[in-house]
């Protein structure tokens, strides 16, 4: 096994907005009205539209109970978006401005840091792990009494280790400002089986 770790340029934020109101068409309309204030938001601190996603849209009845009966109570319409910030150094500055442009009804889901060209993290872990299982059956060659042969088979396996930052959801406005954020760093793993002759 080896791997390698790369700096990540690349964050997304998993925003979104809810609302509720009495009849369908009321909750879509005040759902509308808060995703055009978000997404005026990210584009206007220079999020490109490639890079702005809708990930999930919504419309449900909500119940209540009441002495055991339940009743309707009105509409939630939802909308979540990937949000992806190329710029590492504005993405406590758009969660902010996601977070005063919606204000009741924003939601921030998470944020996940990533890198935008992961080749060369896989080539040194490749490399890394290729070292690795020469070396370990080298060792097991000396170690049966035999001297290592020509490589017979070789096969890897590759991941990525980038784990989501979740963030509070309802974060009142006003506050994201505070919420630090840590890119870390991506590692890449490559898991080589290797099969050798012995000689």
């Amino acid at each position: 096994m080896g791997s390698a770790t790369a700096r990540p340029d690349l964050a997304v934020i998993g925003a979104g907005v809810e609302t509720f109101a009495k009849t369908p068409q009321a909750a879509l309309d005040a759902q509308n009205k808060a995703t055009d204030v978000l997404l005026t938001a990210v584009r206007r601190h220079g999020v490109a539209e490639r890079d702005i996603r809708t990930e999930s849209l919504s419309l449900s009845p909500v119940t209540e109970y009441q002495n055991g009966v339940s009743h309707l109570a009105g509409y939630q319409a939802a909308q979540s978006f990937s949000v992806k910030v190329r710029d590492l150094a504005a993405t406590g500055r758009i969660l902010q401005a996601i977070t005063d442009a919606t204000g009741a009804a924003g939601r921030i889901n998470s944020v996940a840091f990533d890198v935008t060209e992961p080749a060369p993290s896989h080539r040194d872990a490749r490399a890394a792990a290729h070292e690795d299982a020469h070396s370990k059956a080298l060792q097991y060659a000396h170690l049966s009494g035999h001297r290592l042969g020509r490589l017979v088979s070789l096969t890897d396996d590759t991941a990525d280790v980038s784990r989501p930052v979740p963030v509070a959801a309802d974060l009142p406005a006003g506050v994201a400002s505070g919420v630090p954020v840590a890119p870390g760093g991506i590692r890449a793993t490559v898991t080589v089986t290797a099969v050798y002759e012995l000689n």
